[in-house]
C-alpha cells in the first residue's frame, strides 16, 4: 500500500516510526529520488525533503491496509485522507508472458549443446527490475502447472513481486524460448509455444483486485499473438485506464510468433490509442509507425496521443520525446556479457521513477524525463554485464553507484 504522510516535525517523525515499527512488513519512506527505511528514526530524519513523503508498505491485505491507514489518520499523519485511502496498493502491475529462456552455454565435453534455464518474459522482467529498485510490483499472467511454471512463480516470489494474479494451468505447457547469444551479446530466438499457457489467459481470469489498484499498468505485445490472450490484453488495458492507471506499452516483435508481418503490424499498433508511455527499439520503429528514423517515429507516436515516447538505441542510449520536444540521452559504457533483458531493465528503471513521482504523464518536463531515461540507461548498463535477464537486474544502490551519485 501507499499513503501520503505529513512529516515536518520531530514529533510527527516519532509517531510515524512508532506506527511502522509494529508492522510485520518492509516499509520505505519516499520523497523524490530518496528512499529510506521507514522503521528507522535516523532514516526518516535524514530525508532532505522533510515536509511530506510517501509511505510504501509491502502488503496489499485489505484489513491490514485499513488498520494502518486508520492509525495514520488518528495521529494526523495523512496528507490527504481521501487521496490516501484511494491510492493504489501497487506502484506497477505488469501483464503478459512469463517463460523460460534457455540460454546457450556452449558445448559439453561430449559435444552436446548446453542451455541454462533462466526465468524470463518481458513483462515479468519489467516487474522484477522495478521491484529490485524499490517499487511495489505485481504480475498478472499464466504459465503451465509444470516444473517450469512452478519455478517461474517461485522466482517472482523470491524477488518479492506479488503473484496473486499469476495462474498455473494444468492444460497447457509453459512457453519455452531457446536463446542463442552471439559474441557481441546479440540474441536470436526459437520458441516452443504451440500453444503456450501464456496465450490461454481469459479475461475472467484477470485478478481485478490487483488490476484496479495499480498506479501504472504495463503490457507488452506477445500477448496479442493469439486468442484468448489478445482479447484479454485489450480488456485489461481498457479496465486499468478506466480506473485511472497510467498505461505503459513496450512492443517486442518476434517474427516466428506471428502468422505474418501484416498481422503483427495491425495487432501491435492496436494498443497505441490507449497508451500514455511507450518504449520501442530502433529496430521496431518502421513496424510500429512506418518511420525508420527514431525522431520521426517518436514524434508520430506523440501525435497519436502517446504522452511520453522512448526509442532505445542499444549502446547509443535512447531518444526521448514529450510535449517539450525530443533529445537523445547517451548510454553508459558496459562490458557486455548478455543483452537478454536489457530493454526490460531499462524500462523497469524508467517506470520505477515515473511511479515514484506522483505525477501524471502530461505533467513531466523534458529535463525530468531526461534524468529518468539516464537512470534507465544506468540500469540497463548493469543488467547486460551479467548473464540472464531476471538474475541480472541491479539494485538501487548499484544504479546510483553507476550514475556517480
Amino acid at each position: 500500500m501507499i499513503a501520503k504522510v505529513i512529516l515536518g516535525t520531530m514529533n510527527n517523525a516519532r509517531k510515524l516510526v512508532s506506527i511502522v515499527e509494529k508492522i510485520p512488513y518492509d516499509a520505505e519512506l519516499c520523497s523524490g529520488r530518496y528512499v529510506v527505511n521507514a522503521k528507522s528514526m535516523l532514516g526518516v530524519l535524514s530525508m532532505p525533503e522533510f515536509e511530506v513523503g510517501e509511505l510504501h508498505i509491502h502488503t496489499d491485505e485489505e484489513i491490514e491496509c485499513s488498520n494502518i491507514l486508520e492509525k495514520l489518520l488518528e495521529n494526523g499523519l495523512l496528507a490527504d485522507t481521501y487521496d490516501a485511502a484511494k491510492r493504489s496498493l501497487y506502484d506497477i502491475t505488469t501483464f503478459g508472458e512469463i517463460l523460460i529462456d534457455f540460454t546457450w552455454q556452449g558445448v559439453s565435453d561430449t559435444g552436446q549443446t548446453l542451455f541454462a534455464q533462466n526465468p524470463g518474459g518481458a513483462p515479468a522482467n519489467v516487474a522484477v527490475a522495478a521491484e529490485k529498485l524499490g517499487a511495489h510490483t505485481a504480475f498478472i499472467g499464466k504459465a503451465g502447472k509444470d516444473m517450469h511454471g512452478e519455478f517461474l512463480k517461485s522466482v517472482l516470489e523470491k524477488e518479492k513481486v506479488d503473484t496473486k494474479g499469476m495462474l498455473l494451468d494444468e492444460n497447457y505447457f509453459t512457453t519455452l524460448a531457446f536463446v542463442s547469444v552471439a559474441e557481441n551479446g546479440e540474441r536470436s530466438f526459437s520458441f516452443a509455444r504451440k500453444p503456450g499457457a501464456d496465450t490461454k489467459i481469459e479475461k475472467e481470469e484477470i485478478n481485478v483486485d490487483i488490476l484496479d489498484k495499480t498506479t501504472l499498468f504495463h503490457v507488452g505485445s506477445l500477448s496479442l499473438t493469439e486468442q484468448p490472450a489478445r482479447n484479454t490484453t485489450h480488456y485489461a488495458i481498457r479496465r486499468a485506464k478506466e480506473k485511472g492507471s497510467i498505461i505503459s506499452y513496450d512492443p517486442n516483435y518476434r517474427a516466428s510468433l506471428w502468422k505474418d508481418k501484416k498481422t503483427a503490424k495491425e495487432q501491435m499498433r492496436s494498443l497505441i490509442p490507449y497508451v500514455d508511455l511507450m518504449k520501442i527499439s530502433d529496430e521496431e520503429t518502421e513496424l510500429l509507425t512506418g518511420k525508420e528514423k527514431p525522431e520521426e517515429a517518436a514524434k508520430l507516436l506523440f501525435e497519436k496521443g502517446v504522452k511520453i515516447v522512448v526509442v532505445t538505441l542499444g549502446s547509443k542510449g535512447a531518444y526521448l520525446y514529450c510535449k517539450e520536444g525530443g533529445l537523445q540521452i547517451p548510454g553508459f559504457v558496459s562490458k557486455v556479457a548478455d543483452t537478454n533483458g536489457a530493454g526490460d531493465s531499462f524500462w523497469g528503471g524508467f517506470l520505477y521513477r515515473i511511479s515514484k513521482s506522483g505525477k501524471k504523464p502530461e505533467e513531466f518536463t523534458l529535463n525530468e524525463l531526461k534524468e529518468y531515461v539516464r537512470f534507465g540507461n544506468a540500469v540497463a548498463s548493469l543488467c547486460v554485464e551479467k548473464k540472464g535477464a531476471i538474475p541480472a537486474m541491479p539494485t538501487l544502490m548499484e544504479v546510483r553507484e553507476r550514475m556517480g551519485q
